[in-house]
């Protein structure tokens, strides 16, 4: 292994680094890195630059990081959708795990079921009757085939009976705007991207897709307890580097993200937002990855998903 006696490598970073975000500016997403990425700067002496490349449910920025030079200086804030739900949808021009680095977890966040203020249902057990009703009168939003709201509804609609139609957007933002302004009835996003509107009565917390309520929302009921078995969906983001990164390089960007992490307000702007502070090793990454591919493939064959 290279050591950091090595000249190259002691005066990392010497010029600014990017961090590519997978969605739009103004997104859930978007706003976590952007609080990463101010702390690492300061810490890394040297700026570290968001820009977003939103798009294919995060396959563009996926595939430019994963052609970027493995020197350290173009990173990923890579999720949940870019490291195991879309590949397990369909075949991209990269790998999840051959085509990068593994640098560290930053966050997870539950995802919670949202409604339209305006639709007459007040449980998720009246929306069910009434999605079976008149199924054409409900459709639900996801950030894009191969996202968490995606795999949520449909998962949901297989354990329930709903009957819902999928309206897919080029990420999370316009998705939670159209379900505000009732284009579409339902979304699954997560807990931090639709916390700020249930908080002003903009959408409506129905129930939390996993296996325990949120502190933040501690009157809303999990889909377990509902008796909507199998809808257990923790959104999770974290960083990569490039293939190839050499390990030094890897080690000093999990430092600064650990220690970002640690910080008292990073951490509590992070978690303001309803995510969960979770810090990692590259190699617990990597594990990560490895069981999520594993667990949404299989949700991909039992739901027959497609791309499409």
């Amino acid at each position: 292994m290279l050591a950091w006696c090595c000249p190259v490598f002691a005066a990392f970073p010497d010029r600014p680094l990017t961090l590519v975000v997978p969605t739009a500016a103004g997104g859930g997403n978007d706003a976590i890195a952007r609080v990463v990425a101010q702390k690492m700067s300061s810490l890394l002496g040297q700026q570290v630059i968001v820009d977003n490349k939103a798009g294919a449910n995060g396959s563009i920025a996926s595939e430019f990081v994963a052609r970027a030079a493995p020197d350290g200086y173009t990173i990923l804030f890579g999720y949940i959708a870019t490291h195991g739900m879309n590949p397990s949808l369909q075949k991209l021009r990269y790998d999840p795990i051959k085509s990068f680095e593994p640098i560290g977890m930053v966050c997870t966040s539950p995802t919670l079921m949202v409604m339209n203020p305006q639709v007459p249902a007040h449980s998720v057990t009246e929306l069910i009757k009434m999605s079976q009703a008149t199924p054409e009168k409900y459709n639900y939003a996801s950030a894009g085939n191969g996202t968490a709201p995606h795999f949520s509804a449909e998962i949901f609609k297989l354990e329930s009976g709903a009957k819902l139609t999928h309206v897919p957007y080029r990420g999370s933002a316009p998705a939670l705007t159209d379900t505000m302004a009732g284009q579409t009835q339902v979304m699954f996003p997560s807990l931090f991207s639709a916390y700020p509107y249930v908080k002003t009565g903009k959408l409506r917390a129905l129930a939390v897709a996993g296996t325990q309520r949120s502190p933040l929302l501690p009157e809303v009921p999990t889909l377990e307890e509902l008796g909507i078995k199998g809808v257990d969906v923790s959104q999770w983001y974290a960083l990569f580097a490039p293939a190839g990164t050499p390990r030094p390089l890897v080690e000093r960007l999990n430092k600064a993200l650990l220690t970002s992490l640690a910080d008292h307000e990073v951490k509590k702007r992070i978690e303001d937002h309803g995510a969960q502070v979770e810090g990692s090793s590259p190699e617990a990454l990597a594990q990560t990855v490895s069981k999520e591919l594993i667990k949404w493939r299989g949700v991909v064959q039992k739901a027959q998903l497609t791309a499409d």
